[in-house]
């Protein structure tokens, strides 16, 4: 049977696995990831496929990167929450496990992996929409990744939605991302929290009565125990998630929209606000035919599994 690592790469885990050709994951490694140093960063990811390599007859191995990365899938270019810019990973990677490595965007990874394996095996056109600390993004058209030219398509979340807003970590100001990520969730709640001591009680209660120490998961357990603030931060994220994937669905037109990463989790307390946005504003545009709405079916290990199986069919 032929094995692949695959190793998804981001601002605070490097997660690496070996996979089958059916996308099953056979075990895992999880590091913390030295993001400010690349030589750090390219010495963890070489130790945890040689730790897999040392139980299992490795064949190839896959990176899913959070970053930019060439055409030719051997550099990354520009990364906004890592060190890296210009950095050959591939050679940095095949140098230290004598092994063929290919690098591949981590959401373009992911994506593949919901086309092969998830929540779009049934669909042709699809585009992956990774809610996380930031926002990443893939496509896949008539089963290719698209890439584009430069190899650095699909960037959704570094397109502009408020001009002059707030600083993005890719050094414009007012992308999406910081307004539909995870970080965005985060500072909505303390805007509350601040503003309006009783309707986030239970956040505070949680933040040891601090705005300034709410984080994602704290946001995500608050909403859950009905915390006003929070739900309202959760309404005003879906909102703003709703009125990107309308945007995307007017460029792209795709056949199905795959919410994926970890603010996603949070299930209905951001995809119903997101999923009633989105129809509200597609209806208005005079759409009848939109994409259908669909959570990932991989969870965390999907960018793993999607690097895996592209080292594969390299």
């Amino acid at each position: 049977m032929s094995l692949t690592v695959g190793v998804d790469v981001g601002g605070t885990k490097v997660l690496a696995g070996v996979v089958t050709p059916d996308g099953e994951v056979l075990a895992t490694v999880r590091r913390p990831t030295p993001s400010q140093d690349v030589n750090d960063t390219a010495r963890v990811i070489a130790e945890v496929v040689r730790e897999l390599d040392e139980d299992f007859s490795i064949e190839a191995v896959g990176v899913g990167a959070a970053g930019w990365i060439d055409a030719s899938r051997s550099v990354v270019l520009h990364a906004p929450n890592l060190a890296w810019r210009r950095e050959p990973l591939r050679d940095r990677i095949q140098e230290r496990v004598d092994l063929p490595v290919v690098v591949e965007n981590d959401a373009n990874a992911a994506a593949w992996a919901e086309y092969r394996f998830g929540a779009g095996q049934d669909q042709h056109h699809l585009i992956l929409i990774t809610v996380g600390t930031g926002i990443g993004g893939g496509a896949v058209v008539n089963g290719e990744i698209y890439r584009g030219h430069f190899g650095m398509a699909a960037e959704y979340g570094h397109t502009r939605a408020v001009p002059d807003g707030h600083p993005c970590g890719c050094g414009a100001s007012g992308c999406w991302e910081q307004y539909a990520s995870g970080k965005a969730l985060v500072r909505f709640a303390k805007q509350r929290a601040r503003e309006d001591a009783s309707a986030a009680r239970v956040l505070l209660e949680m933040a040891g009565g601090h705005a300034d120490h709410i984080d994602g998961p704290m946001v995500t357990r608050a909403a859950q125990a009905g915390d006003a603030a929070a739900l309202a931060s959760f309404t005003e994220l879906g909102d703003w998630l709703g009125w990107g994937m309308a945007d995307l669905v007017s460029g792209w037109d795709p056949q199905c929209i795959i919410l994926g990463g970890g603010v996603a989790e949070a299930g209905d307390l951001l995809s119903v606000p997101a999923r009633e946005t989105y129809a509200k504003v597609t209806a208005l545009r005079g759409r009848t035919e939109v994409a259908e709405v669909r959570i990932a079916g991989l969870g965390n290990k999907a960018g793993l599994i999607g690097a895996a199986d592209l080292a594969r069919i390299r």
